[in-house]
C-alpha cells in the first residue's frame, strides 16, 4: 500500500512528486516534506508518511521538523541581510564587532574567515558540559577564549556546531537582538512562515521526532570496512567527532538523535543546527533570496553573488570532514560534498538528510524535511532523487 501524500504540484512538476512517493513506498523514508519554488512561485508543496515511527499519525502540513546543519543558511541569511544594511562588512574583523573575540591571536580573523569555517574554532577549549553549551552567554564567552586549531586562513575545518554560536553572536552584536528573534522578526514574520531557532514550547507537540531505526528491515547492513573507516574519521578524539559533538557535550555522535529530540535543546538558540521548521517555509526563505516573495526580498543580487561564490580553495580536504568541502559566506556552495542542482547552487544540508538551497540560473528554490535520519552528513540519496526531478522539470518549464 502507498504511503499516504498530501499537498500541491503545478503541471509539470509531477515528476518530483513521483520521487517523493517512491522514496516514501522504498522504505527510504518515513515522514518527509519536499517543496520547490520557480521564478517566485510555489510549484510543489508535498508532506507524505508518517509523524512517528509507529505510524500511527499521518506526517502533514502542521508537522515541524528539527533539520541540524540546514539551520546554518538561515543564520547565513540573517548575516548577509545585515551585511546588505551596513551593519556588518564580511571583510572586517570580528574583533571590530565583538572585542573579546580578539583572544589567543584572533585580532585579524575577518567575517569571512569565520563564516567560511576558516578560523579553527570547530570546537571550545577544554571540557564543556550540555548545559553549559545551551547557555549563550557561556558557550560564546568559551569560544572567544579558545585558542585557533590551526593559523588562521591556512585551511578549513568544518564548525559543525560552533559556526552557529559564532555567526550568532556577530548579529547581537550588531543588531541588538539574539539570532533566534532576529530571525522570527525579519525573515519569518515577514514571509508569513515557520522557521525557529529556539522553539516556543507551545509549537513542541508539533515537532516530530527523529528516528535513525532502519524503516526498511530488510535494508543492507552497512559494510563493516566502512563502518570502521567512519569510527576512525569521526571517533570522539578525532577534529571532526570533537566538532560534531563540542568535545562531548552533545553526546556520541551515533546517539545525537536522542539530544536533539529533547525540549532542552529545542528551546535554546543553536544557529548551526536546532532550526525547527517545514519544506514549505525553507523553500520560500531561499526563494525570497532570489526573488520578492509576498512582497519581501531578502537579498539584493550583489549580496547574492557575494555570499554563493565559494571561498574555500577548490579541492583543498576539509580538516574536520576529511573530504573536500565547498564555502561560501555561510554557505555550502555547490561541490562534491554539496552537489545539490548543480553549479551556481547556495545553501546547506543537514546531518541524515534534510537540505535546502537556491539556484540562481534556473530561478529554483528547493527544501527537503525528514524525520527517518540516514548515516550520513550530506549527499543524502532521496534527496538527491528529488533535488535532480525538479531541476529536470525547471529545465523544462516554458
Amino acid at each position: 500500500m502507498s504511503a499516504p501524500v498530501n499537498g500541491y504540484v503545478a503541471p509539470g512538476w509531477e515528476a518530483v512528486k513521483d520521487a517523493f512517493q517512491a522514496n516514501l513506498d522504498s522504505g527510504a523514508d518515513l515522514g518527509a516534506g519536499v517543496s520547490a519554488f520557480h521564478r517566485g512561485e510555489c510549484v510543489v508543496d508535498l508532506t507524505g508518511g508518517w509523524f512517528d515511527k509507529d505510524k500511527t499519525t499521518e506526517y502533514t502540513s502542521d508537522a515541524l521538523q528539527l533539520v541540524f546543519s540546514t539551520t546554518k543558511g538561515v543564520t547565513a541569511i540573517a548575516i548577509a541581510m545585515l551585511v546588505q544594511r551596513g551593519l556588518l562588512d564580511y571583510g572586517a574583523p570580528v574583533s571590530q564587532y565583538w572585542p573579546e573575540f580578539a583572544q589567543h591571536g584572533k585580532q585579524d580573523a575577518t567575517v569571512a574567515q569565520l563564516l567560511s569555517h576558516q578560523c579553527g574554532l570547530f570546537t571550545v577549549d577544554g571540557k564543556i558540559s550540555l548545559q553549559e553549551a545551551l547557555d549563550w552567554n557561556t558557550i560564546t564567552s568559551r569560544l572567544a577564549a579558545t585558542a585557533p586549531a590551526w593559523p588562521i586562513g591556512t585551511k578549513h575545518g568544518y564548525h559543525a556546531l560552533t559556526y552557529g554560536w559564532l555567526a550568532g553572536e556577530l548579529i547581537r552584536r550588531v543588531d541588538g537582538r539574539g539570532p533566534g528573534r532576529f530571525v522570527a522578526e525579519e525573515i519569518a514574520g515577514p514571509l508569513g512562515v515557520e522557521i525557529f531557532i529556539g522553539l516556543p514550547e507551545q509549537y513542541e507537540p508539533r515537532v516530530s521526532r527523529l528516528t535513525n531505526e532502519p524503516v526498511d528491515p530488510n535494508a543492507p547492513a552497512v559494510d563493516p570496512a566502512i563502518a570502521k573507516m567512519i569510527a576512525d574519521m569521526m571517533g570522539p578524539d578525532s577534529p571532526g567527532g570533537r566538532a560534531l559533538s563540542l568535545n562531548g557535550a552533545f553526546g556520541e555522535i551515533t546517539s545525537t538523535e536522542g539530544v536533539f529530540n529533547t525540549r532542552a535543546v529545542h528551546a535554546a538558540e543553536i544557529p548551526a543546527a536546532n532550526g525547527i521548521s517545514n519544506a514549505r517555509s525553507l523553500a520560500t526563505m531561499y526563494a525570497a533570496t532570489l526573488w520578492p516573495v509576498n512582497g519581501v526580498q531578502l537579498m539584493n543580487d550583489s549580496i547574492r553573488e557575494c555570499v554563493s561564490t565559494t571561498v574555500t580553495p577548490v579541492g583543498e580536504a576539509d580538516t574536520c570532514l576529511i573530504m573536500p568541502t565547498t564555502f561560501g559566506m555561510g554557505f555550502m556552495t555547490h561541490g562534491q560534498f554539496s552537489p545539490y542542482a548543480g553549479n551556481g547552487s547556495y545553501g546547506h544540508p543537514g546531518a541524515g538528510g534534510s537540505v535546502a538551497f537556491a539556484q540562481e540560473s534556473r530561478q529554483m528554490s528547493f527544501a527537503y524535511v525528514m524525520n527517518q535520519m540516514a548515516a550520513n552528513l550530506a549527499a543524502d540519496m532521496r534527496a538527491q532523487r528529488l533535488m535532480d526531478a525538479a531541476a529536470k522539470c525547471a529545465d523544462d518549464a516554458h
